[in-house]
Parts: structure tokens; sequence; C-alpha cells
């Protein structure tokens, strides 16, 4: 089937690459097929449903590459899963007694679509293949491509989503700065809160690269009270390791005692249950998102960590700082870059060929890039503790490894 025209759409939160890949897929789509036509659903899935979108104007197409140097969405984001029928009445989205596949199904014929190009993560991609299992069970042609977009970096099985690179290193940049709080006050506690709701990869990167930023980058002056030890990383919390609050208590305060502050990178996701059995026990009600997801700003992990810790090592002041929104805003940095061109180009390749699938490094097939199968797309994949760096840097800050990955299920 030749394919006449595209349609784009990002949703979920956003990543370093929303708008890059757009720019690419236009881009690539113009050299190689510069007859098809292409139009962009604003707002995600929302826009889908209701039938909203915008034309990629030749002026678009000339000037494509020019979304690769900025961050968020050219065409807006929103949660929608098109399963979860209640929500999208409840949204005005569908009305009551139609199914949101089908309204999605029929407006992407009604547009005259061939292919749907889908950007975001596994909430996103699980979507895109429950529409694309609709599409294939109810004899409509159509063929739908996504890319995984992430900075949890923890979409099975892709080794490496989208933007996950520069959400940490814009979470070093955010660091760099906040860690002087530590001068504020004497035994002051920084809490650098990461996103991450099942999965530690981010923050176990963003403080990686962070310590290796300060290590290369950052000149000190010990004689003069300007040290690395004040500024380095104290404690690293991911979803998949449980916390001994006891022993790092313990650790953490002869830290403190020794240099008069303490630095913690945690994931938004650490702590979770935990934190959802107190609530539960004070008789506070835990909301959640569309796609079942406890709310984790009203969790909000990293407070309670502050809270804990800062009792029990005797900091007289504790601060929490969240580098998500930064980070997950930013224009793509060259690593990702590289990989966001390389996996656009592979799925315009796949589209124009009728191939399905979320493209990226399968880690099932030797990393190549290419349209992963949509049964096999699924989030929560766990980052592996007991990967050499994240170890490596745990030694060197004195913190125990732990035994094994904790799953942590969706």
């Amino acid at each position: 089937m030749a394919v006449k025209k595209v349609a784009f759409l990002t949703a979920g939160g956003l990543a370093p690459c929303l708008s890059s890949s757009i720019g690419f897929l236009i881009d690539e789509y113009t050299r190689k097929a510069p007859e098809v036509e292409m139009i962009g659903y604003v707002d995600g899935y929302m826009g889908l449903l209701k039938g909203k979108s915008i034309p990629v104007t030749p002026e678009v197409r000339k000037n494509a590459l020019r979304l690769v140097k900025h961050g968020g969405s050219p065409i807006g984001n929103s949660r929608v899963k098109l399963t979860n029928v209640e929500d999208c009445v409840k949204r005005g989205l569908v009305k009551e007694g139609e199914d949101p596949l089908k309204v999605a199904a029929d407006q992407l014929v009604k547009d005259g679509v061939d292919v749907l190009h889908t950007i975001g993560g596994d909430d996103t991609n699980t979507t895109a293949a429950d529409l694309a299992a609709y599409l294939a069970n109810n004899n409509y042609k159509l063929t739908v491509v996504g890319l995984p977009k992430t900075v949890d970096n923890d979409v099975y099985p892709i080794k490496q989503s989208l933007g996950a690179y520069t959400a940490a290193e814009e979470g070093v940049k955010f660091f760099l700065n906040v860690v002087n709080e530590g001068s504020a006050s004497p035994r002051a506690l920084n809490v650098h809160e990461v996103m991450g709701r099942n999965c530690g990869w981010l923050t176990a990167f963003t403080a990686i690269f962070y310590r290796r930023a300060i290590k290369r980058r950052v000149k000190f002056l010990p004689e003069f009270g300007l040290t690395k030890e004040r500024h380095d990383v104290h404690a690293v919390y991911v979803p998949e390791a449980k916390i001994n609050f006891q022993a790092e208590a313990e650790r953490l305060r002869a830290i403190m005692d020794k240099i008069g502050c303490v630095n913690i990178f945690v994931s938004e996701g650490a702590c979770v249950k935990e934190i959802i059995k107190e609530m539960k026990k004070r008789g506070e009600d835990v909301p959640v998102d569309a796609f079942g997801h406890p709310r984790l700003d009203k969790v909000n992990v990293g407070q309670w960590i502050a809270k804990r810790f800062g009792e029990l090592i005797g900091a007289e002041k504790t601060q929490v700082f969240k580098s998500g929104y930064f980070a997950r805003s930013a224009a793509p940095c060259k690593q990702d870059v590289v990989l966001i061109k390389a996996c656009a180009a592979k799925a315009v390749e796949c589209a124009l060929a009728g191939i399905g699938g979320v493209v990226g490094k399968d880690e099932d097939n030797h990393n190549v890039i290419r349209a992963c199968e949509f049964e096999r797309i699924k989030g929560g994949k766990p980052f592996n503790v007991r990967n050499a760096r994240f170890r490596k840097m745990l030694t060197e800050i004195g913190q125990p490894h732990p035994r094994k990955t904790r799953i942590v299920k969706k």
C-alpha cells in the first residue's frame, strides 16, 4: 500500500526528544517521500479523539530541523488511555457508549491517514499497541510506528529510550547550582529528587554524571572551605533497592558531623509503597492518573526522605530540590540527537514498508535499531542495581551495594 498521508502525535510527560523527533521525521519524509502529506494531532491522543490537527506546510518542511534545537513538543501532549473508557467519557473526549479506540480509528480513516507515528513512553506506546491491535482486528488499513520517549529509560525491550541521556545531563546542571545551598546554613541536608517512577536509571546516571562533572570541570579550594566532599553525592536511592534507614542514618550522620552537610539523590518512585501505606493508615486518599499510577506529586518521596533523614542525622535545615521539569523540558544533547536521528530514519523506512512497532535499540536482538513488535512493548523495566558504574559509585561514596534488583510492579 502506497503511503499518502502521515500523522504524528506526542503523548505522556515531556522528554528531551519530542520536538526533535518530529523535526527529524518531517525532514526524513521530505527527502525520502516528498509527495507524502503530513499532519500533527494536537495534544496527543486527545487531539486524535477530537479530530484536531495542524498541517505540515511547505514552510514547516523547509525549516523542520529547527525543531531539533527545542525542548517540549510543538504539537502538545496529554495523558489519555484509549482503553480507559470511563476517563475518556468523564473528560468529554468521547460520548457515553462510545469506544475510544473506535473513535480514534474512525478519525484516522476520516483524515485519510495511512501511517500514525506515536512518540511517547510506555503508556503512550502500550496505548499505540492497543490501537494497532484494534485496527488490525477490524480491518483498518493503517500502520502505527512508535518512537520510545521516556526519561525513565524503563521500556521493554528498548535498550536506550530517547531523551534519557539528556535528562541525566540536565539534572547535573541543576544540581551543580543547588548543591551550594549546603553552604546556606550549618548541618544542611540537600535532597535531589529525580524523576523515575519504577526505574532508578535516571537517578543513578544523574549521580554518576554529576560526580564525573565535579571531578573534571570543577576546581576547589579546600584551604578556604571549598571542598569536593561538600559538593559530592553521599547517598543514591532508587526504587529497585530497599533502604536500611538505621544503617544509612548512622553512615550519613558521620558524614554530617565531619563536613557539615549531606547530599542525597533519590528517585521520585523510591519508597512509594511505604509512603502510600502510611497515607492510608492516616485515612488519606492516594489519587491516581488515567493509567492508574499513584500521583507522585501527592506521594512526595523527596519530602518524606528529607523529613525522615533530617531527624535521624540531626540536620538543622533540610531542602528538597526537584530537577524533573527542568530536565525533561530541555532540547536534546549531542548523544541523544544521534540516537533520535537514527531512530527517526528507521521509523520512516519502516512506515514506508508498512512495518509497525516501536523503533529503538532492541536489546533482545543485539541492540539493533528496528521496529520492536508492539506485543513486546511494556513499561516498568527495572534498573539493574548490579550495573558496574552504579556499583563503582556506591563503593566510592561508601554506600553498601544492594544485593539484588527489587522489582517494582506497576
